[in-house]
This record gives structure tokens, sequence and C-alpha cells, in this order.
């Protein structure tokens, strides 16, 4: 008579539970790349007005990275759908303002296609987090925000100044600069809503598109903000978990987190 007989070898249970736990990992990071391509595509057609990215310098550069990135071509033709109102539906913009912890304003910007389940949805978190809606937008500056990289070569040349000339002469009201990648620079440049697309425009004809970073609406902090390392860490767990609601764009706040 013939009898099977099972073998295991020491190690393999611990090895394969090994595999599955880095598989975890690589899926929850996979998925926060695409849901962030997906945040940065919507923002982008929002923020320039169009879904083509020859006439939206910001929303060509979101699309460049994200198939650097690896986001697969069905999710950003989905997300393209969607934000022009697509099969699925272009959603609601919705702004809620919360005040958390006594002191600190936050302003949330969801995409959604049922305003009432996200709103109780937010709630929800808010309640976890000693938090509540409440006006807050007083705290708050909105401003067009536009973001380039300069290389070393791009600084050498001069391209700070020219940069400075392009943007000031179509309205930007502040221009400040940090050590960028290498020696290059980055380049912050802040102006009224209005002027958002102009700016984006003049960064192109300085011949910096392809340093674009981002040219989006921000809600900028009204005052500097106060240092708090404990207060920070508690909004930054809010903060976390609110972008975690699939329906959240952006989370704007008055610290640091």
């Amino acid at each position: 008579m013939l009898s099977l007989l099972t073998f295991s070898r020491p190690g393999w249970s611990y090895q394969w539970s090994k595999i599955q736990q880095k598989k975890g990992v690589n899926d929850q990071r996979r998925g926060q790349l695409y849901a962030r391509a997906y945040r940065d595509i919507m923002i982008a057609v929002r923020n320039g007005g169009s879904a083509d990215p020859e006439k939206n310098i910001a929303l060509l550069n979101v699309l460049k990275k994200a198939r650097a990135d690896g986001v697969p071509k069905t999710n950003i033709e989905s997300a393209l759908q969607k934000a022009v109102g697509g099969k699925d539906g272009g959603g609601q913009l919705a702004t809620y303002e919360v005040l958390a912890h006594g002191s600190v304003g936050l302003i949330i910007e969801c995409l959604t296609d049922n305003g009432n389940r996200t709103l109780h949805q937010i709630r929800e978190i808010l309640n976890e987090h000693n938090a509540r809606f409440a006006t807050v937008m007083f705290m708050f500056r909105h401003r067009g925000r536009v973001r380039v990289a300069l290389n070393r070569q791009d600084v050498e040349n001069g391209g700070v100044d020219k940069l400075f000339d392009e943007v000031l002469a179509v309205g930007a009201e502040d221009f400040d600069q940090i050590p960028g990648a290498g020696e290059g620079v980055e380049v912050e440049i802040m102006c009224a809503p209005s002027t958002l697309g102009k700016i984006t425009d003049a960064v192109a004809r300085s011949g910096f598109s392809q340093g674009l970073l981002s040219s989006e609406l921000v809600y900028a902090q009204a005052e500097d903000a106060v240092e708090d390392e404990e207060m920070g860490s508690k909004v930054r767990e809010l903060v976390n978990e609110l972008e975690e609601n699939e329906s959240t764009l952006r989370v704007w706040t008055t610290v640091d987190s």
C-alpha cells in the first residue's frame, strides 16, 4: 500500500509570511501612489481649466509624473474622465471649514458624487480627533502658487532673474527660492487666484515648463504658524485620516504638521 507523506521544510511558513507581508506593504504603497496621482490630476484640471495637456502645462507635468511612476493608463483615463464630468460624472466640489483642538484651522477640499455621505464620513473622523465644523476661513488667504525647479545650468545662466522678470510682469506678488536638487534651486511664486494662469504661462515662456512642479490654488496661512511639536503631531494624525478618505483632494492647516 502506498501512503502519502507530507514534508514541511523548517522556515517555509515564516518565509511565506514575510513574502505576504512585503506584498501587502507594496500593495498599500501602490494604492497610495495611485490615489495621489488621481488627486493631482483632479487638481491640475480644476486649476488649469482644461483636461487637454497641450493647453494645461500643470496637467501635462502631472501626467508625465504619473506615467513615470507606473500609474496604469486606465487609472489616468478614469481620473481625466471624472475631472471633466465623463460617464462616471464629474462629482461635486465641496469645501469644509474645521476647527481642531480649539485653535487649529483646517480647510478640507473634496470631490464627491454623494455630498451627504462625504459629510457624514468627514464628521465621523472629526469627532475622533477633537475637531468640529466651524468658520475658520479668516485664518487663511486664498492664493495662487507656482513652484518651479531650476537646475544648476539654469541658475548659472541667470534663469532665476529671467523667471523673476517674466512672472513679475504678469502679477506675481511674492517670489522665494530655496536650495533644490544638486546645485539647483526651487522657486515658489505666489499670486492672486485670478493670476495663476498667467503666471503658469509666463513660466512656459521663460523656457522652464519642464521644471514646473505645481500650479495650484492654495489656502495659505494668514499668519506665521506657531511651532508646537505636540500639536503638530495631533493635527498630522487628523490630516492623515482625512486624506485616506476617497473624496478628499487636499487638506490645509494653520500649523506645520
